[in-house]
């Protein structure tokens, strides 16, 4: 089948106010815009960058969140709170901060002396004793204290977050089937609310060999561990030193999946760092990067608001981004557009671990779909023994993966990088086009353009992978060459004898 590419035109004309788009009149007079329809559009773009990603969107969680859903502190007053506690920091907050003109990395160096004198001296009865020896680390005592000021948030007695609205965000937040949540907090709110998480804290990341689906990433540390707790000078420049290892981690999860950051501030330095390794990687170019939302919160919104829909954010000298905003004074609208992904599969995700964990070889199950009459005993013991468990329904190992690498090379932003685009979403958008002019819909099949394989996730997440003639044709349908499509569909033990 032949097909060119078709150029359309749209009536409507846009006009742009204050950082947002809006539709204009056939007179070119601006048409109302209120809260309702921002929420509206949000969503509907939510839902569009969901069903493109096919995947689970990330959430990435600041201290923001545990003040909205528990009153906790933000890092000054974490330190604030800190100096009260101990007596040899004998002076306001405030002077400490003129001090050391603002600088809270230093600032908990100055306190994480201070409390180990203290410790050692008049305090020692406030501290357990095992971090009385050589061998415990000097700031121990702090991050003991930190961990004592952090235990127990929650909700109250009765359930509640402090209020009805507040109660009724979290619901909407649990149903959010998160591939993964990224948090620098240090307390133990986030947890509960996804009990089947795996949760994985400070240095361990760098010791998986493998990012599986359901962990909670606590980057800077937890409470629950405290000398992984990162406060002062030291813990940061060791933080640094791993970051290029913890982006290399995550980096993929941050280009390929929709991600949202909830609870901080967008000039918080976290943001920056890895908004800048994302940029280094789509090399932007002050283009929209268009799965990557920050959540805001704005008490001031009324019905008659309407909030800029993307923010610029300086990340370093000279380097800029730009990325979604939302801005919100109840969260729970939100929440449920980021449900709208679906839910992840009902089981246990701790046995899901562990079949990816025993999932060296590249698995893929093409078979009919059946009823299978099985408990989760019979399954544990399948991933226990290894090699079984791959034939448990049905499902084969391929025996030479590498043959099918060798062929399919190219994830999504492969073929899109190969295109000259710096995300994906381009060449999705080529994939459909083609599909609308020729009826042919490259990512329904194997073919010699495309095939998709399982990789552990939930039976309706695939890893795609292209071919260097998936790029030549999408090539083609971008400049509006003429084309011809092999629909042939192929066997994947096929491609594995060639």
């Amino acid at each position: 089948m032949t097909g060119r590419k078709q150029r359309g035109y749209c009536a409507l004309r846009i006009y742009t106010v204050l950082g947002h788009t809006g539709a204009a009149n056939n007179e070119g007079r601006p048409m109302p815009m209120d809260y309702k329809q921002y929420q509206d559009e949000v969503t509907a773009d939510i839902a569009e960058v969901l069903s493109n990603a096919q995947c689970q969107p990330i959430l990435f969680v600041g201290s923001g969140f545990t003040k909205r859903y528990a009153d906790g502190p933000n890092w000054e007053e974490l330190l604030t709170l800190l100096a009260k506690n101990c007596p040899l920091i004998d002076k306001d907050f405030a002077y400490y901060k003129q001090m050391h003109q603002g600088d809270l990395k230093r600032i908990g160096s100055v306190f994480s002396d201070l409390y180990r004198e203290w410790a050692w001296g008049t305090g020692k009865s406030n501290f357990p004793d095992a971090y009385f020896t050589a061998e415990a680390p000097s700031d121990i005592f702090i991050k003991h204290a930190i961990a004592e000021l952090l235990k127990d948030f929650g909700p109250d007695s009765t359930g509640s977050y402090g209020s009805v609205e507040r109660d009724t965000e979290i619901n909407a937040l649990k149903n959010i089937s998160a591939h993964a949540i990224i948090t620098t907090n240090y307390d133990e709110l986030i947890e509960p609310l996804f009990p089947d998480y795996e949760r994985i804290i400070g240095q361990q990341i760098m010791r998986k060999g493998y990012l599986s689906i359901g962990e909670i990433f606590k980057i800077h540390g937890c409470r629950t561990i405290p000398e992984s707790i990162v406060i002062n000078e030291s813990d940061y420049t060791r933080f640094e030193e791993d970051h290029k290892y913890l982006s290399a981690k995550l980096l993929t999860y941050f280009i390929e999946h929709p991600l949202i950051f909830i609870g901080y501030r967008a000039e918080d330095p976290n943001i920056k760092a890895i908004l800048y390794d994302v940029d280094r990687m789509v090399r932007a170019k002050y283009q929209l990067v268009p799965n990557i939302y920050i959540l805001e919160w704005d008490p001031k919104i009324d019905d008659k608001s309407y909030p800029a829909r993307d923010k610029v954010i300086s990340v370093a000298t000279d380097v800029n981004i730009r990325i979604k905003s939302i801005s919100a004074s109840s969260f729970e609208w939100v929440f449920k557009a980021f449900g709208q992904a679906g839910d992840l599969e009902k089981i246990n995700t701790k046995l899901l671990r562990s079949l990816m964990a025993r999932s060296v070889d590249l698995i893929r199950s093409d078979i009919p779909k059946k009823h299978v009459e099985i408990d989760f005993k019979q399954l544990e013991h399948a991933v226990e023994s290894g090699e079984t468990f791959a034939t448990l329904f049905g499902v084969t190992s391929l025996s030479d993966p590498s043959k099918v690498n060798l062929n399919y090379k190219y994830v999504l932003t492969g073929v899109a990088q190969k295109l000259g685009f710096s995300t994906w979403h381009k060449a999705r958008d080529l994939i459909t086009i083609l599909r609308e002019q020729s009826g042919f819909d490259m990512t329904a099949t194997d073919n010699k353009y495309h095939i998709k394989v399982k990789m552990g996730h939930k039976s309706t997440n695939w890893t795609h992978k292209y071919t260097d003639a998936a790029v030549d044709l999408l090539r083609k349908v971008m400049n509006g060459e003429d084309y011809q499509v092999d629909k042939d569909t192929i066997n994947v033990e096929d491609v594995l004898k060639k």
